[in-house]
């Protein structure tokens, strides 16, 4: 049963201090679906204090419990796959089968792997006449997006409670209602009251009370680069660590001996996926000149199989469709050659935007330098290997990007001299063990696998 009307602190579901609440919208056609409270800095307070409290008698479990938990919470997740599905489906709006393959089938994956490498990964090691300990850091304080919303949660919470720390988390008010479900698997998995604390409310009000509290040793905040920078700020006044995935602005880098068809048509449903809310999104894609015209034919034939209401889901709000709308005018204004698409709605009703293809965008373009986060895709052109390069880095954001050609070891070069945390080479599949984060402004710290379990821990050596 859902706990729509409370929040989980210490073990269990209580309302908020204030008694006020966040309405949740389905983006597909606009209509109120559930209320949330709306927590305050009191109930952040309360569920902080639970999680210092738990906090000695968790980090002192030994790994290999902390892992049973992580399979019982797995077992859970694989258990309620089609209602996160739904769930999902239900608040951003992502089309079912997407939900199913990615928005469940990822954070089961993930809760996975932090449940086997809670037992093997190596806690301590030996360095010469000194035991090195690697330790939880605290008490966690993790801020979670809208756009992934379970498997940003996990991301955080699972390495989290793998390394031994205690976590209070605040979602995004969008999408609220799979972090309630994930809360549930919690307590069912049997994980101890106050390991594990959900306050749902707002970014200036919630997260924030949440990333400044002193109770609070690390902050994980996944979401856009200026509220990144201000987390930071605080955080770096409090002398507290933090884990920042924030903006990007990814490049698709299609060398010229690549299989130009396959190559396009990856990229443009990379851009698509989620109805373009990724972060690590391949946004821009690179041709060089002397095939540049062919690949702007092959990306328009291939985004217009994404239609609107169909394989492409709305996006979040309201909000979020007028700024992806204001870019794509904006696009044009500045002389980017619109191929398909367009800022006109798509649909009806809902918070709808159309798949829209650009070319002949120029680095200096707004559409080559901020991040849209909508289904938009920017074609642009190179000289060579050296000028693909300067356009490829030539962002503040440093998080994703793709590189095709014949030759997997030419790709691979090429991938070398790229300013990025990651990079798929000829459309690398995605890797749960792999550690995913940001070069220059996008980000602090990685997640996911081993390097992401790194994160929430602290060296202690002993000297003998």
């Amino acid at each position: 049963m859902k706990q729509h009307d409370a929040m989980y602190i210490d073990g269990s579901w209580r309302p908020a201090e204030g008694g006020s609440t966040i309405e949740v919208v389905d983006p597909a056609d606009g209509r109120v679906i559930a209320t949330v409270p709306a927590g305050s800095a009191a109930d952040v307070d309360a569920a902080v204090r639970a999680a210092r409290a738990a906090l000695p008698g968790w980090a002192a479990t030994p790994p290999a419990e902390r892992a049973d938990r992580l399979a019982a919470l797995h077992e859970q997740l694989v258990g309620r796959a089609e209602e996160i599905a739904e769930t999902v489906t239900a608040e951003l709006g992502s089309p079912l089968a997407f939900s199913r393959a990615v928005h469940a089938g990822v954070p089961v994956a993930v809760c996975g792997s932090y449940a086997e490498l809670a037992r093997t990964f190596s806690f301590e090691e030996r360095i010469g006449n000194s035991t090195v300990l690697l330790e939880p850091v605290g008490v966690v304080g993790a801020i979670t997006p809208w756009n992934y919303p379970l498997h940003q949660v996990v991301a955080k919470v699972a390495p989290a409670l793998a390394a031994g720390c205690t976590v209070v988390l605040k979602p995004a008010e969008d999408t609220p209602l799979v972090a309630q479900l994930f809360a549930e698997c919690v307590d069912a998995a049997g994980i101890p009251a106050g390991v594990f604390n959900l306050v749902t409310g707002l970014g200036p009000v919630a997260g924030q009370a949440l990333a400044e509290h002193d109770g609070i040793d690390l902050v994980s905040f996944t979401g856009s680069t200026a509220v990144g920078r201000r987390i930071g700020a605080a955080a770096g006044a409090a002398v507290k660590r933090v884990a920042l995935e924030l903006g990007g602005k990814s490049a698709n880098v299609i060398l010229p001996s690549a299989d130009l068809a396959k190559a396009v048509a990856v990229g443009v449903a990379n851009v698509m996926a989620n109805s373009g809310q990724t972060c690590s999104a391949w946004t821009r894609m690179l041709v060089h000149e002397d095939r540049y015209d062919e690949a702007v034919a092959l990306a328009a034939a291939a985004v217009a199989k994404y239609v609107p209401g169909e394989r492409l889901g709305p996006l979040v709000s309201a909000r979020q469709r007028d700024r992806v709308r204001g870019y794509i005018e904006r696009g044009v204004a500045e002389g980017a050659r619109l191929v398909a698409g367009g800022p006109e709605a798509p649909c009806a009703q809902g918070y709808f935007v159309n798949p829209t293809v650009f070319a002949d965008v120029t680095p200096g373009m707004t559409l080559a330098q901020e991040e849209i986060f909508g289904p938009v895709l920017s074609l642009m052109k190179y000289a060579d290997e050296d000028d693909a390069v300067r356009i490829a880095n030539g962002t503040v954001y440093g998080l994703a990007g793709a590189v095709w050609a014949a030759d997997e070891a030419e790709a691979v070069a090429f991938a070398r001299r790229l300013d990025t945390g990651q990079v798929d080479i000829n459309g690398g599949r995605f890797n749960p063990l792999a550690p995913f984060g940001g070069y220059k402004q996008s980000g602090i710290g990685r997640e996911l696998g081993p390097h992401g379990l790194a994160e929430y821990l602290q060296t202690k050596s002993l000297q003998f």
